[in-house]
């Protein structure tokens, strides 16, 4: 092992961009030490897939599939060769095979050029934020509390997101009309506002069918556009309510999405729809999308064919009905979601939840619930939890951009067997009750 040459250059972190040093990032690093520091604990932090509907040799079959489908399409093995090894277009090459599940799975009918394959969600959020947030005078603004990726995301970007506070219910689109407001009384041009409708990270609550009617309407009346991001639609049981896109009448919403809660985490494909239409100053028109595809050819150059063969094969393989391939795992969730909350009712019955302060929200999908306690959910905490306990979850308060939720948890039901649900929650239990009893 090479040593560190104490001589060398040293570099000063203060003359570094600022995002190196947010709190967002060292949280999140925190996070990942201690699940690692304490490997017998149960963690209800990680928001990962159950690993229990993987199996390794369907992904030749996934990638065969595809190989068929653009043989039987008519490309040449030259080309077929070249859509594995080549870099490819920019933005995507499975863009119709998207566009296609999104109108069978959601009802958003967009065009295949409305569509840019990302790495992830997570640059699609990038891309979007890049594209839209023009200068220091325009605004983001994020329901809160609020996914770290898009905060995270922004301040690389040197945007600094500007908090809607939600409700226990939560969003409530009299609050962003606030928000809004106070923006445009500062001299600031509302840009964007992003939320998760469905199952919410962190929160896990569901915007109404009525809230969803209303921030449309808002968002044409007071021109802003939607970045609605819902990855947990299609893994949550029941009937879901319909998507922003698929209300959208003006292309006010840029919907984000990504297969890694619903097919194939590794794979790190994710999506953008942005069919908004953009004119030039000389009048000729375009889309959202093609600005998007500019700016992912600067930053990832191309999503990786492989990856996307594989995704396209297993979309393929349902017809496009995504919704068909989670049949499973969303019955899955669904129950660990439920034997949670029973969970809690045992070890947590009303008289002692009354006489704590404890309370907790019941989602009926995704993965997260949230715990409001009578102490500090901080890092020291957390610490606390899993030496003394050996149970680890995450502290809300690293989903509030502008402060809040320090005394609230999060938990995720989706990497779990319902076993070390059961148990973790006895050991959730004991340490609340410890907390408790010392914070009083």
């Amino acid at each position: 092992m090479a040593l560190v040459d104490m001589a060398a250059v040293t570099l000063r972190k203060e003359e570094l961009h600022a995002s190196v040093g947010d709190p967002v990032l060292d949280t999140m690093n925190f996070l990942n030490e201690i699940t690692h520091r304490y490997l017998k604990a149960i963690s209800f932090a990680p928001g990962r897939p159950y690993d229990g509907f993987f199996d390794v040799e369907e992904i030749f079959t996934h990638i065969r599939r595809y190989l068929d489908h653009l043989e039987q399409g008519g490309a040449t093995p030259g080309e077929i060769r070249n859509a594995l090894f080549q870099y490819g277009p920019t933005s995507g090459q499975i863009r119709a095979l998207i566009a296609d599940s999104l109108r069978k799975d959601e009802n958003i009918d967009v065009r295949p050029e409305s569509v840019v394959v990302t790495v992830g969600c997570q640059e699609a959020m990038f891309l979007a934020l890049r594209a839209l947030i023009a200068g220091p005078d325009d605004a983001l603004l994020v329901s809160s509390p609020c996914y770290v990726g898009i905060t995270g995301a922004a301040r690389l970007l040197g945007i600094e997101p500007i908090a809607v506070e939600e409700g226990r219910d939560g969003f409530r689109c009299a609050d962003l009309e606030t928000a809004l407001d106070a923006e445009r009384a500062r001299g600031r041009r509302p840009r964007a506002f992003y939320v998760v409708p469905d199952h919410s990270n962190p929160s896990g609550t569901t915007m109404s069918l009525e809230e969803r009617h209303a921030l449309l309407e808002l968002a044409a009346r007071e021109d802003f556009l939607v970045l609605e991001d819902s990855p947990y639609r299609l893994v949550s049981p029941g009937r879901q309510l319909p998507t922003l896109k698929s209300l959208d009448r003006e292309q006010r919403v840029v919907h984000l999405g990504s297969y890694s809660k619903t097919l194939f985490p590794g794979a790190r494909v994710g999506f953008a729809v942005a069919d908004q239409r953009v004119v030039d100053k000389d009048g000729n028109p375009g889309l959202l999308a093609d600005e998007l595809t500019k700016i992912k050819s600067m930053v990832t150059v191309n999503t990786s064919p492989l990856s996307q063969a594989v995704v396209a094969g297993m979309l393929l393989a349902a017809d496009g009905r995504t919704s068909e391939l989670n049949t499973e795992t969303s019955a899955y969730y669904g129950e660990a979601m439920q034997a949670i909350l029973a969970r809690l009712d045992e070890c947590f019955p009303q008289q002692d939840r009354d006489a704590l302060g404890v309370r907790w929200n019941r989602p009926d999908g995704g993965f997260f619930l949230t715990v409001d306690v009578p102490f500090r959910t901080d890092s020291a905490a957390l610490v606390r939890s899993a030496e003394d306990h050996g149970v680890i979850w995450t502290p809300m308060s690293y989903f509030y951009p502008q402060g809040g939720g320090e005394h609230s948890l999060r938990l995720s039901v989706s990497y779990l067997t319902q076993a070390d649900i059961s148990e973790g929650v006895a050991r959730l239990a004991q340490f609340i009750k410890s907390e408790s009893t010392n914070a009083g």
